[in-house]
């Protein structure tokens, strides 16, 4: 049975995993803070930080049992720009850095139709394809020099291969660069002349090669160990549910960003205005999905998991405290709403405030579920299936069978499962029991003050 060593970078957290091919099991992992370089040309990735901990980890791991594959998955939203000698020719720019939106307005002249592209218009630098087109017209003689353009994972298989590969997880991820329904590349990349800087489509589970000597002699790995092409994050959680479960259902996907995909959804027409998008799986398909920063909120107010007290439930229902959208308020589907406590937190238990949050998120995940048409049980991944009032509230909210995914970091399981060559049947937990009485009361009180602004 292979032991697969992931590579996952989060925006937050780096981390390096290693998973049991035989049983999916986490047996061992290393992890670091992902922090940003606010330095010039823009605030940037720390590449050469995170790249010294990838072969640290990959070398002191290899010590504890040795490793059969590589794979990798990272966050959405990032593009490398890596010139003919395989090095960067401009630092990977943080997708929050808001100097892509000096050139929004042109490049909306030029952007994929949304109908198209299942690309929602985004702030900041949450488009790649923005991103990308800020970098070519503001430091022209650079971007003169681009190679590849390589979306993020596929920038750290190229770095661990010295092979350049696309992938459409990470084209399809709100980049504008894919069109999800057609399976090609969008008319941006044609209309500015990238073309030429797209290295061949290929599989996430595809091998680009086995490392190169240097990195196996700097890190202890069999010089014949393969990499694989590597995966978009959220795609990772949902990819054990592709293989191995029938639709409907809908995958939310718990870390910085809350992400919500529907497999066999209800037909709706998607409004991009409220952050639906179209994603795609690693198979090819088009998944309707949605997203807001729930980890990001959860961890700005203080949030924690774990059991409540009834009587602190009992306090928020009796009050009507409630958080109302949005935080951050510049993303999810009520984009530019300040956040709203309709009881002051500090005049609430602090057992109270966390399930005013924990409902609150699960209440703002429900809205994601309703806007893409999503249909059968929902199954909760990551942080947030540690939460029970989280849980609990979003079965309230939907009327239907909530699943708690039993790993805390869905996806290195599912960015191994591009290594084993199968899926895990994954282990879930029903969510049992009720709220008290009022909790019905209290989604629909929340859903009307949250849709009045």
């Amino acid at each position: 049975m292979k032991t697969i060593a992931v590579i996952d970078i989060g925006k937050t957290n780096a981390k390096v995993v290693l998973v049991d091919g035989g049983d999916f099991r986490e047996v061992a992992a290393r992890t670091m803070p992902n922090g940003v370089v606010n330095a010039a040309p823009y605030p940037h990735f720390d590449t050469e930080k995170l790249w010294t901990f990838i072969l640290e980890s990959l070398a002191a791991l290899s010590r504890e049992r040795p490793v059969d594959a590589i794979s990798v998955t990272t966050h959405g939203a990032t593009a490398a720009l890596v010139g003919e000698d395989g090095d960067l020719v401009l630092p990977v720019l943080d997708y929050e850095h808001d100097g892509p939106q000096a050139l929004a307005e042109a490049y909306g002249t030029i952007r994929p139709r949304f109908e198209d592209s299942g690309t929602p218009v985004l702030p900041v630098g949450l488009n790649a394809g923005l991103q990308v087109y800020w970098q070519s017209k503001t430091f022209p003689d650079a971007f003169g020099k681009v190679r590849w353009l390589l979306m993020y994972a596929q920038y750290w298989s190229f770095r661990l291969t010295g092979v350049a590969a696309s992938e459409v997880t990470s084209l399809g991820c709100h980049a504008d660069l894919w069109e999800p329904r057609n399976g090609r590349f969008s008319s941006l990349v044609e209309k500015e002349g990238w073309m030429r800087l797209m290295p061949p489509v290929r599989k996430a589970g595809d091998v680009l090669g086995p490392v190169p000597p240097d990195i196996a002699a700097a890190t202890g790995l069999r010089p014949d160990v393969p990499v694989h092409c590597g995966i978009h994050d959220s795609n990772a959680s949902l990819l054990p549910y592709v293989l191995t479960r029938a639709a409907p259902y809908a995958v939310v996907s718990t870390g910085t960003w809350v992400v919500v995909m529907a497999m066999g959804a209800r037909p709706v027409l998607l409004d991009e205005a409220r952050d639906t998008l179209v994603n795609v799986s690693a198979l090819g398909e088009p998944v309707p999905s949605a997203r807001f920063m729930g980890g990001r909120a959860f961890s700005t107010l203080g949030g924690r998991s774990g059991d409540l007290p009834a009587s602190a439930v009992g306090e928020v229902f009796r009050r009507g405290a409630m958080l109302l959208p949005s935080l951050p308020q510049e993303s999810g589907p009520f984009p530019g709403r300040r956040a709203t406590w309709t009881v002051p937190r500090e005049e609430l238990s602090e057992e109270a405030a966390q399930a005013v949050i924990a409902f609150h998120l699960a209440l703002m995940t429900a809205t994601c579920l309703d806007l893409i048409g999503a249909d059968g049980p929902v199954i909760v991944e990551g942080p947030f299936a540690a939460n029970r009032a989280f849980l609990m509230m979003l079965k309230v909210a939907t009327g239907r069978a909530v699943l708690a995914g039993g790993s805390a970091t869905g996806t290195s399981i599912g960015a191994a499962c591009l290594a084993a060559g199968r899926a895990p049947e994954p282990a879930l937990v029903s969510v049992d029991g009720d709220l008290p009485e009022g909790a019905a009361d209290y989604a629909a009180r929340w859903r009307r003050l949250a849709a009045e602004g």
